[in-house]
């Protein structure tokens, strides 16, 4: 197959721009959508061309798989601007393996990576003046793929889409957050699709964490499916712990996502001298922790929020509060990642891609 350029897209522009009606000082996350999205079909066997089009409702058979069987799939990444208006994203080819890696567990036909980073390029170059600029801000890109193909039928669907959208958005979290530790619901098991970014996934944290926010808490810290007794995720990022000077975090699996942040933020650890530890934690270190004193930071990992800090959690209806360090491991990472993303700074590790 002949590599595909931006150049090969075919591109059908919006009549009118909205852009003008969006007030980009005052933006939620992922409530506002850019003029165009990228969509490709999968059928006859094969990837078709990819094309840039009007962003718009679609039109769906109801025997379409993906509403009876769940074949879906998605990547969350981000695109920035810096002072000289040159736009960024950070180890987008993580994403485009990691896309493929979840294609490979629900039985999509893997894409082509030319047409996820030529498409990706090609709908950032058309939709440039959407990437905010203040502070906190960035354009959220969401490539996904779902099933298209007819049938009730339980097995793997024979058509599918791929489409990139954008948002326009400010900070996921602001604040801190105080998470209750689950005991009763699992997000995955061992064998599952955990490490997959599966639509399902999230579908089936939405009611967990619905009673916890019921009693106060703003998230959920997920624990192993079998005994309950290691942390493992934090909602719907990755957790990191903070024991007196090292900094914990639990190896992926089966039923962990390979976050991409999580991955940047061990390596950056290592260069900024901080110690780290790629191990299961148990809640009862944790609680242990807590009450000697020598638990100093926890926070959550991921796209959206890149970082954001827990306050404390809560614990078969024991509450525990987390001190606020005045030189937390957390907004020294943090900062040195989003001066990566926005070329603030020199970037030692290549993560940084000109577009």
């Amino acid at each position: 197959m002949a590599t595909l350029t931006k150049n090969d897209i075919k591109i059908t522009t919006c009549e009118t721009s909205k852009i003008k009606s969006i007030d980009f000082s005052n933006l939620a996350f992922g409530q506002v959508f850019s003029d165009h999205m990228l969509t490709c079909d999968f059928k006859d066997g094969k990837w078709q061309s990819p094309e840039i089009v009007p962003y718009g409702p679609l039109t769906l058979e109801p025997s379409a798989k993906i509403f009876h069987y769940g074949q879906s799939i998605f990547e969350g990444m981000k695109a920035y601007k810096d002072t000289d208006d040159n736009v960024f994203l950070f180890r987008p080819m993580d994403n485009v393996r990691r896309l493929n890696i979840s294609a490979q567990r629900l039985a999509i036909p893997e894409l082509p990576e030319d047409y996820f980073m030529e498409g990706l390029k090609a709908l950032l170059d058309l939709d440039k003046e959407w990437i905010p600029t203040s502070e906190g801000s960035s354009l959220y890109v969401r490539p996904f793929v779902f099933a298209t193909g007819q049938g009730f039928h339980a097995s793997p669907a024979d058509e599918y889409k791929f489409i990139i959208a954008t948002a326009p958005s400010g900070a996921y979290f602001s604040g801190q957050v105080k998470v209750l530790i689950e005991e009763k619901y699992s997000r995955s098991a061992n064998g599952g699709v955990g490490f997959a970014k599966a639509g399902g996934n999230y579908a089936g944290q939405f009611y967990p964490t619905q009673l916890a926010k019921d009693k106060g808490y703003q998230q959920v810290i997920w624990t192993d499916d079998t005994s309950h007794e290691y942390i493992e995720e934090a909602g719907a990022m990755n957790v990191f712990v903070r024991i007196n000077d090292t900094l914990l975090t639990s190896p992926v699996s089966d039923r962990i996502l390979d976050g991409i942040t999580r991955k940047s933020i061990l390596e950056l650890a290592e260069t900024e001298g901080i110690k780290t530890e790629v191990r299961q934690i148990k809640v009862s270190e944790l609680v242990e922790a807590s009450k000697n004193g020598s638990l100093k930071e926890m926070f959550g990992a991921g796209t959206a929020a890149v970082i954001s800090p827990i306050s404390g959690f809560g614990f078969r209806g024991e509450d525990f509060e987390i001190p606020q360090q005045s030189a937390s491991f957390a907004s020294q990472l943090k900062t040195r990642i989003i001066n990566i993303q926005t070329n603030k700074t020199e970037d030692p590790f290549g993560w940084r891609m000109k577009v």
